[in-house]
Order: structure tokens, then C-alpha cells, then sequence
């Protein structure tokens, strides 16, 4: 077996399954805040989409994917990134969704030894470490703290650990804090690409849940765009019909920028047998040729967000994000106490904050924090609030906060 298997740790879920273990929960119906996926309905154009399409069972996908889907897929993106161009024939690859095609990136990218270092923010999207650990580099994890946004503080990273860098992945809008990075701050990333010869892999999948439909939140292509770099060099984003469009089961993202870099991950993906089924493919041009149900969705999350916040005002030091369904609230307790005391007095779940960071010099950047994904409808959300504020007024009135 690959001996790098065993550095893996637990993903977040099966460690709220251990620290869940043996509670007895109330009678009252269970809300999960825990899991980031989608419960707003899929588009029913993209459903008939597939059965329209469903003869092509017997067709054996491209990993490379139709023309057509490549082709819508840049006609979005160069219209909501402001693009110049984006060739779909050497600068776009689809991807069976962000999660696959994150780690498959860094076995693809990384060159194995024993200096070799893949950095992400801390707390980060487990698939980063994964995929780090298991290409043969060691992952470099830059805390995301409050008073920087939970945005990493790229400036205080040594010039050694650049040096080592092989891949950095970001991720904005943040996974789990919705801290969107700016166009000026992913332009200070592409000078230090340039200057240490890393490459640069942007975790964009929550890019179009926003708040203000006036600016929604820059992309790294978009930024080399206005640098004049239109070959995007070391420069590759990751996006996904997951959250944009309610899509989580129909396993359905891209890959774009460097050409380059795209030629050789294409070469390995080919060998990884990894390609889009057509009818899924098909579907998919369906859903990024409409912005009507994605505007349509936005509009669901600012309601519910509104809502919640109205409801946890004075009671937890929590804010509306940047961007994302996430909210990452700062508990009075420590992260796990609280998660564990919600799940037995209110039967509702969340994640917390330390399951998703990993302790650096002694500080876990994720620590007494919980991460509340707002992703049930609105009366459950509104619901899972009030219990909430139950709970922490509960630990008021025993003194326990």
C-alpha cells in the first residue's frame, strides 16, 4: 500500500460521528448545518436535459469533453470574469466536479520529494492535504485568522517556504469562512508565482453565491486578465455547477488557464479514466448557458442569511460573509463542547472550526469556531437559529460562558 495513506487523517465527518457517539437527542426533528451540499431543487431544464440525452449511454466520453461544452464554459466565463479569451480547445478541461479534479491536479503538478511543499489555507477544504500528502510533497498551512479577513497573510510567508512551493491552492470565496481574496491580493500572488515558479490553483466553486449583485467576487483569471496576462500563466481555476446551480449529484466542474499546464493534466487524466458521462456533459451546457435560476438562488441564500443573522443577533459573534453559504461563528466554548452540547439539547449539527484547520506551532486557526452551512430551506434554517440561540442561552444562564 502506499505508506503516505497513513498520514491521512479522519475527514471532519467521521470525527462529528466519534464526538456524536452514544448522545441521546431530544424528540425534536434533527437540522444539519454540517454539511456543505446544496438542498435548493435542481433546474428541471437540466434534469430534462438528461433524459433527453440518455441514449448517449452508449457512448464513451472524451476525457477531453464535447466542443460544445467547452464552449459554453468559456462563453461564461469570459463573460463573468471580463475575460479577453479563453480558448476551449488548450484552456479548458471539464472535470467530474472541484473534489476529484483538486486531487488529481496535485498528482498531476507536483514533483515528489522530500522538500517539496503544497500550501493552503488553515482551515482549508481536506482535499488540499490529501492531495498533497499522497503526490509526494508535504502540506504548508497558512492560518486564516480574524483580524487578516481569514484571508492568509501571503506577505509574512518565508521566502523559504516559497522557495519549496511547488502548488498553492486558494480558495475564495473561503471554505469555511466566505472571506472573498481581492483582485489586488491575487495579483500579489501571481507576482510571487512568477517570482518563486509555483503554480497557482484557485478553489473558485463558491464564486456565484453572493450577496451584492453589483460585485461579485473577482477570480484569479480575471486578475491576470488585468495584468495583460492572457496566457495565464501558472494560473489554474476550479469551478463547479455543485453550488452555482444545485447540481451536487451530477458531478460536474472545469479546469482553466495555463495551456501548459492543461496539456499535461489532460495527458494524465487520460490515463486517470476520469471523463464526464455525454448525457452529463450535455446537461451541463444547458446549465451554464442560464443565469436566470442561479440569480433565482442568490436570492433564496440572502433571504435565509438575513433571517438567521436577525435571529443570532446578541447571541453569537457571527457576521454575514463576503460571499458562500457558510457562516463561521465564533463560539463562547470551545468548538467541539459546543457542537457536542447543540447536538444533545437541540438536536441540530454543526461542524467544528478544529476539524477543519490543523495545529501549527501550537495555534489552530479553526479552534472555537463552528461552521453552519445554511443550505435547508428557510423555515429549517430559521428554525435551527432560534434552537441555537437556545443553546447559547442556556450556557448563560449555567454560567458556562
Amino acid at each position: 500500500m502506499n505508506p503516505n495513506l497513513t498520514a491521512l487523517q479522519a475527514y471532519p465527518f467521521e470525527k462529528l460521528r466519534v464526538l456524536f457517539a452514544d448522545i441521546r437527542t431530544p424528540a425534536m426533528a434533527h437540522i444539519a448545518l454540517s454539511i456543505g451540499e446544496p438542498k435548493h431543487a435542481s433546474p428541471d431544464f437540466v434534469a430534462n436535459a438528461i433524459k433527453d440525452n440518455i441514449d448517449k449511454l452508449s457512448n464513451y466520453p472524451t476525457t477531453k469533453g464535447i466542443p460544445e461544452l467547452r464552449q459554453a464554459i468559456a462563453h461564461w466565463a469570459t463573460q463573468r470574469f471580463s475575460l479577453s479569451t479563453l480558448d476551449p480547445e488548450t484552456e479548458i478541461l471539464p472535470v467530474n466536479g472541484t473534489r476529484e479534479a483538486l486531487f488529481a491536479f496535485a498528482q498531476a503538478v507536483v514533483a515528489p520529494s522530500p522538500d517539496a511543499l503544497v500550501c493552503s489555507p488553515n482551515p482549508f477544504y481536506q482535499i488540499y492535504e490529501g492531495a498533497a500528502l499522497l503526490a509526494g510533497a508535504q502540506p504548508e498551512f497558512l492560518a486564516c485568522r480574524v483580524e487578516n479577513n481569514f484571508i492568509p497573510d501571503f506577505a509574512a510567508v518565508s521566502p523559504d517556504v516559497w522557495q519549496r512551493c511547488q502548488l498553492l491552492f486558494i480558495c475564495t470565496p473561503g471554505n469555511p469562512s466566505g472571506a472573498v481574496m481581492s483582485s489586488a491580493q491575487l495579483k500579489a500572488l501571481i507576482a510571487l508565482a512568477d517570482q518563486y515558479d509555483f503554480v497557482i490553483a484557485s478553489d473558485e466553486c463558491y464564486s456565484e453565491l453572493y450577496f451584492d449583485e453589483a460585485s461579485p467576487p473577482p477570480g484569479l483569471l480575471q486578475a491576470c486578465a488585468e495584468l495583460g496576462r492572457n496566457d495565464y500563466q501558472r494560473c489554474v481555476v476550479f469551478h463547479s455547477l455543485s453550488k452555482r446551480s444545485n447540481l451536487p449529484g451530477l458531478r460536474s466542474g472545469f479546469v482553466a488557464g495555463d495551456a501548459t499546464i492543461l496539456k499535461d493534466f489532460l495527458l494524465y487524466r487520460t490515463y486517470h479514466g476520469c471523463a464526464m458521462p455525454v448525457q452529463h456533459q450535455l446537461a451541463s451546457v444547458a446549465a451554464w448557458n442560464d443565469e436566470t435560476h442561479v440569480k433565482a438562488n442568490r436570492d433564496l441564500y440572502r433571504q435565509k442569511f438575513a433571517e438567521v443573522l436577525d435571529i443570532l443577533n446578541g447571541c453569537l459573534d457571527v457576521s454575514q460573509p463576503d460571499a458562500s453559504f457558510y457562516l463561521w461563528a465564533k463560539t463562547p466554548i470551545s468548538d467541539t463542547e459546543f457542537a457536542k452540547g447543540l447536538f444533545e439539547q437541540q438536536h441540530v449539527t454543526v461542524l467544528p472550526g478544529s476539524y477543519l484547520s490543523r495545529e501549527v506551532d501550537g495555534y489552530n486557526p479553526g479552534a472555537n469556531y463552528v461552521r453552519m452551512a445554511l443550505v435547508a430551506e428557510a423555515a429549517q434554517c430559521a428554525d435551527a437559529a432560534h434552537r441555537v440561540k437556545a443553546y447559547v442561552q442556556s450556557l448563560k444562564e449555567r454560567g458556562a460562558c
